[in-house]
């Protein structure tokens, strides 16, 4: 078991000012495989001034020091990456294949990317009479989520850091052990005390005490929806900056030239990853009406595929959701679009054979989905896809675009032209074309209800910059 009974703060490893701890329960087995202390409000005080502190030397740090710390960074993530798999794939139930590649390689390449970028990035340039500067933010208070850990960490810390601002961190406190293992691999480069905190707990404890902290600058947040509305409310008292990813209910459009086969083979890939705890997911299937029915058959035998099973073991492709709350909360979008009248192909709400223990989910298809549908509206964080048949390529575009969120979407056509034109009409911060990859300088973020600001690239560094003229 993993035990982390201090914090990080000052560059020290300190006792909480408080009693309470947090157990960190394993996905796949039920039983707690770590344990965190439970901040309080005391100890976010003492991060948020022990970051103000180190904020003037940091921020007008040489450019070359600042590289220097992510370069160790990005060589202390390498050198732990073995630990750092097993303990994601314990805490989130990712395959533990998966979780190196994924959920650590991803990490390692967005803190190398900023070693490349913070090299040419261009701090100052002249405009007219003009000298504009792009000076650090601040104070950054990084409040991140449990389904990619140590990733929606990195995405925030590194370019925050590249910027010379300086960090308070309050991990998911359903998947914070990574983040302790982060801080020792700060600690190990050199990072100056002050830099960089590590606070764990709660939303309603630490979170809430560091967004609205009048000594914080801004606020990077990732979560649900619901959870970003409150960061808002919290932090506009101080009007302070915030940046916000959120939910999404992406949409995979599958154009009438489609090779169907490929297109819905890979939708449902898509939409099951990470058992479905992806923001990003294409979580709702567009179809042509009259491939609708051959597109349901394809998902369906897909979905039997995704063998549900052991993390550890890297036989199965689908490990369990999160915790017991995520599971009952898929169970019931599953039992709510049976009562909404979706017709079932492929899953369920039932536990999976032979799995007594764990939080899996039998990986789910709905077809005959209406747009008006909940489950076809709200994100649901599961294995569970629903296929929605339209008219035409005016009808797709509406029933995409017809919920609150614009996060991501996909387009399949034979025609990437064609393709390109539907993308330009979808309201998302990012578009796959017939499965475009996965891109780590691309800006990462939503339209709507999906957040706002973006992360990643030079797009993602300049998040944390202030703009400032200076008149000649």
């Amino acid at each position: 078991m993993q035990v982390f009974d201090k914090l990080y703060i000052g560059g020290e490893w300190v006792a909480p000012s408080g009693p309470g701890h947090i157990d960190v329960v394993s996905a796949s087995t039920e039983e707690v495989m770590g344990r965190v202390p439970e901040g309080t409000v005391e100890d976010v005080e003492r991060a948020v001034r022990a970051a103000r502190a180190a904020f003037e030397s940091w921020s007008t740090l040489p450019v070359a020091a600042r590289v220097d710390v992510l370069k160790r960074l990005q060589e202390g993530l390498t050198a732990r990456q073995d630990e750092l798999a097993r303990t994601i794939t314990g805490e989130v139930g990712m395959p533990l294949g998966l979780a190196k590649a994924i959920q650590v390689g991803t990490p390692i390449t967005v803190t190398g990317s900023y070693v490349k970028l913070l090299q040419e990035h261009a701090f100052e340039e002249q405009v007219g009479n003009s000298l504009v500067v792009r000076e650090p933010v601040g104070v950054v208070a990084c409040i991140t989520p449990w389904n990619y850990p140590l990733h929606q960490i990195v995405a925030k810390v590194a370019p925050a850091l590249a910027a010379g601002c300086t960090v308070v961190l309050k991990p998911s406190e359903v998947a914070p052990l990574n983040a302790f293992i982060l801080a020792e691999v700060l600690h190990a480069a050199g990072l100056p005390a002050g830099v960089f905190n590590l606070v764990s707990g709660t939303g309603l404890g630490v979170g809430e005490a560091l967004v609205s902290h009048p000594q914080v600058d801004m606020v990077s947040f990732t979560g649900s929806t619901r959870a970003g509305r409150r960061v808002s409310e919290l932090a506009a008292a101080t009007v302070k900056r915030v940046a916000l990813e959120l939910g999404g209910k992406s949409a995979s459009i599958l154009l009438d030239d489609v090779n169907l086969k490929n297109a819905v083979k890979r939708s449902v890939g898509n939409c099951f990853l990470n058992s479905g705890q992806t923001c990003t997911a294409h979580t709702r299937l567009l179809v042509p009406r009259a491939l609708h029915e051959e597109a349901a058959r394809l998902a369906a035998e897909t979905a039997a595929t995704f063998t549900v099973g052991d993390p550890f073991k890297n036989e199965a492709k689908l490990g369990p959701v999160i915790s017991h709350v995520q599971r009952a909360r898929v169970r019931q979008y599953i039992e709510l679009g049976l009562r909404e009248g979706a017709r079932l192909v492929a899953g369920g709400p039932e536990q999976p054979e032979g799995l007594p223990k764990g939080y899996y989910v039998k990986p789910t298809v709905f077809a005959d989905v209406a747009p008006e549908m909940v489950i076809a509206q709200e994100e649901i964080f599961g294995p569970v896809l629903t296929i929605l048949p339209y008219a035409d390529e005016d009808d797709a575009v509406r029933i995409a675009n017809g919920t609150i969120y614009g996060l991501a979407g996909g387009v399949w056509s034979e025609d990437v032209e064609r393709a390109k034109r539907v993308a330009r009409r979808l309201r998302t911060g990012q578009v796959d074309i017939n499965g475009g990859r996965f891109n780590p300088l691309a800006p990462f973020g939503g339209y709507r209800q999906s957040g706002n600001g973006r992360e990643l690239g030079r797009y993602g560094l300049e998040e944390f910059q202030e703009l400032k003229a200076i008149q000649l």
